[in-house]
């Protein structure tokens, strides 16, 4: 049986826990990888780096992408992800503080397949957690085989 993994791409560490204590909070139980680079996260998802060796077919089930990421920002690690075509269906959600329309507008451009700002109030970032693991993670279906490496 795959393994249903998130990626979550953040580099703030008091994001990151609040990303993972509003997933288990909300029963998302799911096995979560942290990521707190661009390079890093492009190194897993490639299978590359310090994730060479990782069988490239298990891709994560979701990815949450924060945008403002040190040496490789998120714009980026999403246009090279998008650029594979074996990614084209691997759910990638721009999770991240910025408010700026640009921003919104080029994720979208580039691919994502959601885009949610973080609320700065845990109960209603823990609530954003518990609906984007519903969707992403209950609701919404894939193809099964959908990468072949």
């Amino acid at each position: 049986m795959e393994k249903k993994l998130i990626l979550l791409v953040e580099d703030s560490p008091d994001d990151e826990l609040l990303t993972i204590r509003a997933l288990k909070k909300n029963n998302i139980l799911n096995e979560v990888v942290v990521a707190r680079d661009g390079v890093e996260a492009l190194d897993f998802i490639f299978a590359t780096g310090t994730y060479a060796g990782r069988n490239l077919s298990d891709l994560p089930q979701l990815v949450l992408l924060d945008l403002k990421l040190p040496k490789v920002d998120g714009l980026e690690v999403l246009r090279q992800v998008r650029e594979d075509e074996r990614n084209c269906m691997l759910p990638v959600v721009i999770l991240t503080s910025s408010k700026e329309e640009n921003d919104l507008a080029k994720s979208y451009k580039l691919g994502a397949n959601s885009y949610i700002r973080k609320p700065v109030d845990f109960n209603q970032f823990s609530e954003a957690i518990k609906n984007l693991g519903l969707y992403w993670l209950v609701l919404n279906e894939v193809p099964t085989n959908e990468r072949t490496p």
